[in-house]
């Protein structure tokens, strides 16, 4: 629980532009690890260059942080935002579970850089996105999905 609260503490700014640090997030991942970029067909054709000031990876990133603000505020009860997040991400998607440890790292790069996450909340942060991992692996397991 205390995680929990330690990063809700810094979540003001992120929730003041989901759209903007969605975009920051999104952006920073296709550049420090390209591979990722493939994940997600309706960005392919979008070179780095052009990645800040789009719409879409912007709406799909504040879309990402959103959902972690109700896993945030769910304060670990969040079997029921969990579940069909990992149905989508397993059975449509393919989204092989390694990928949330390099976003992991990414939000916590740029809530130090934008929300002032201080090392404190960086810990916490990647307590909770810890417990979030384990949580969509055990349901990607359950749907026979080795991702």
């Amino acid at each position: 629980m205390a995680d929990f609260d330690a990063v809700l503490k810094f979540w003001g700014p992120v929730e003041a532009d989901y759209d903007k640090i969605g975009n920051m997030v999104l952006t920073r991942l296709f550049t420090e690890h390209p591979d990722t970029q493939k994940l997600f067909p309706k960005f392919a054709g979008i070179g780095l260059g052009d990645m800040a000031g789009n719409a879409a990876i912007s709406a799909h990133g504040a879309t990402v942080l959103k959902k972690l603000a109700e896993v945030l505020k769910a304060k670990g009860n969040h079997a029921g935002i969990i579940k069909p997040l990992a149905n989508s991400h397993a059975t449509k998607h393919k989204i092989a579970i390694n990928n949330f440890k390099l976003i992991t790292e990414i939000i916590v790069k740029v809530m130090q850089e934008k929300a002032g996450l201080d090392a404190g909340g960086q810990t916490a942060l990647r307590n909770v996105m810890g417990v979030f991992i384990a949580d969509m692996d055990a349901n990607y397991k359950e749907l026979g999905f080795s991702g």
